[in-house]
């Protein structure tokens, strides 16, 4: 039986569910970014890659099924099946998987700058979710 992951409290903690579920599926270079000072539509936003498209997809589909069955549904979805780029709009948390060299390219990281970067502990992160059995 599996379990559920329990729903997060804050944006924050959804955020940083949605890095364990990332992670999970081996999700590389993870970047949690605070952005409320600087957009109005969203707290924080994740970024992660892929080495492939297939990779870059199948991390996308994991973290909206982490994410719904912590009972948080997403407003909105793009680019889910192609890999390149898929974003997961969560409401207060802003995902985006990339395939690495699609990421190198659009280059998020230095558009936002001034975001500070959130501290994500890797192995904090992977006891978040309950155990598959």
């Amino acid at each position: 039986m599996r379990k559920r992951p329990p729903r997060p409290a804050d944006s924050r903690q959804a955020a940083r569910l949605c890095a364990a579920a990332a992670l999970a599926k081996k999700a590389e270079d993870l970047l949690l970014l605070q952005v409320e000072e600087l957009a109005g539509y969203a707290d924080y936003f994740l970024l992660a890659s892929g080495r492939s498209t297939r990779q870059a997809a199948a991390i996308a589909e994991h973290v909206a099924q982490v994410m719904k069955k912590a009972g948080m549904k997403p407003v909105g979805m793009d680019g889910m099946r192609e890999g390149r780029w898929a974003l997961i709009d969560f409401g207060d948390v802003v995902v985006h998987i990339f395939h690495a060299p699609v990421r190198e390219f659009y280059d998020l990281e230095s558009l936002w700058a001034d975001a500070p970067r959130a501290e994500l502990d890797l192995e904090a992160l992977a006891r978040l979710l309950p155990a598959q059995s």
